[in-house]
């Protein structure tokens, strides 16, 4: 039997009924765990109605665009007749409720349609393309989080002195300095100048590569025990993800030092110093966790918006991505491919958020998932 969006949706109505009965007494740990699945069934019902909202307003901006997508997907000489027998086929002559109604219809089982420009399945382009935008994304995260955490505690611990203004002018550089400007500089430094990494592609020519596991080169390289891909891939991998971290990285910089600027001042810590606590200790104990908390909030953000937002860098890396792909069938208007890629989009921007409220409420306690009971 066929698990239908319907009734995933009264699963998740059921467990969110369920975990609210039951007796008034219950131990501490089955009462987190409780309110741990009703916030997690309500963030995904919010979740679904979100994702239904964005996918109604990215096909009425889809079919809105000027241009005619079965012209354009013929090509200018084809005769009427192809134009139209391609229009009923897209549902194109109907009107757009009922467009919509036929796209939700073959969306919900995964049939995105077929793609005007590679002639192919849409679901098959993402397959292939989205591992490529996700292992960036994946090591742009890491390098922006460690960067911009190190970078905004050594601000905060040396605050107001010259420590504090250099790495304040770097993380302005960063902010200011779009994406691909540092990429090119990387490119002309580290690659033409230096020569230390590659510019294009996963893996170089003479290395084999792994078999397709998850579809990331270097996470298959490990898995299959081939070193030599790994390093080949993890050389062509770190230009473009540190490039596409920069932005990121330098604003989580800001946020965690303006943070621990301002718990700094609070009673706590003030308390904590007349009790002699170390000053080492304060801040890597007491006052380093809960300054994280808008650091973290920021940071699942960014790294949702990683993978939207890297169409120029796989450009210039010639990165086989989900975004450049996404960014080719706009310029094409390849409607089925434009709606799909955002809609992954969103659902990886949905995943992060709540991983993201997860991570906030283990960082500080006080913090209680916002469920209702």
């Amino acid at each position: 039997m066929k698990f239908t969006v319907l009734q995933a949706g009264r699963v998740l109505f059921w467990i969110h009924r369920k975990t609210k009965e039951g007796p008034a007494e219950q131990p501490c740990s089955a009462r987190n765990s409780m309110r741990l699945v009703r916030f997690l069934a309500k963030r995904l019902m919010h979740a679904a109605f979100v994702l239904i909202g964005l996918s109604i307003l990215i096909f009425l901006i889809a079919r809105v665009m000027p241009g005619n997508p079965a012209r354009m997907a013929m090509g200018p000489r084809a005769p009427q007749w192809a134009i139209e027998k391609l229009e009923k086929q897209m549902y194109l002559d109907r009107p757009l409720p009922i467009q919509y109604f036929y796209w939700f219809k073959s969306a919900i089982s995964g049939d995105f349609g077929d793609s005007l420009v590679t002639k192919r399945s849409v679901s098959e382009d993402i397959i292939e393309y989205f591992p490529a935008s996700l292992e960036l994304a994946i090591y742009a995260a890491v390098f922006m989080g460690i960067a911009g955490v190190v970078l905004g505690t050594v601000s905060g611990w040396f605050a107001n002195t010259w420590i504090d203004n250099l790495v304040r002018v770097i993380a302005y550089i960063g902010i200011v300095t779009p994406s691909f400007v540092f990429a090119i500089f990387f490119v002309l430094i580290f690659s033409y100048w230096l020569e230390l990494f590659p510019t294009i592609g996963r893996l170089s020519s003479g290395i084999d590569g792994p078999p397709v596991i998850t579809g990331m080169v270097t996470l298959d390289a490990l898995i299959t025990g081939n070193p030599a891909a790994f390093w080949d891939g993890l050389k062509h991998i770190f230009l473009p993800a540190v490039s596409l971290a920069m932005g990121p990285m330098a604003q989580e910089a800001r946020i965690t030092r303006s943070s621990l600027a301002d718990n700094a001042g609070k009673d706590f810590i003030a308390a904590e110093r007349a009790c002699g606590i170390p000053e080492r200790t304060i801040m890597f104990k007491y006052l380093l966790k809960p300054s994280l908390i808008p650091t973290i909030s920021i940071y699942g953000l960014d790294f949702a918006s990683l993978m939207g937002n890297a169409f120029l860098i796989e450009l210039i890396f010639n990165w086989p991505g989900l975004s450049r792909y996404g960014m080719n069938a706009i310029l094409q208007k390849d409607l089925n491919a434009v709606i799909a890629a955002i809609m992954v989009f969103g659902v990886v921007f949905v995943i992060v958020n709540i991983a993201i409220d997860l991570a906030v409420e283990r960082l500080d306690p006080r913090i209680r998932f916002r469920t209702g009971g």
